[in-house]
């Protein structure tokens, strides 16, 4: 099973049967027109600290919502 590392903080994600046991954010932007990126995707990883790192950063909060966890 291929591993999972944090792009930022290079922390690696545990799984246990290819069940991921901590969560994190993956994010995949295909770069469009009118960007210095065009033509290209861009993919990363980071875990959930690192997330909360970088929502205290934001200059205007995250919305969050409630979510109904589905068993």
């Amino acid at each position: 099973m291929k591993r999972i590392y944090c792009n930022k903080c290079g922390h690696e994600i545990k799984f246990i049967n290819g069940i991921a046991h901590e969560d994190y954010v993956f994010v995949s932007k295909e770069w469009g027109y009118f960007s210095q990126k065009d033509g290209k995707t861009q993919e990363f990883v980071l875990c959930e600290g690192c997330v909360e790192k970088l929502e205290r950063e934001f200059a205007i909060p995250a919305v969050w919502k409630d979510t109904t966890e589905m068993l």
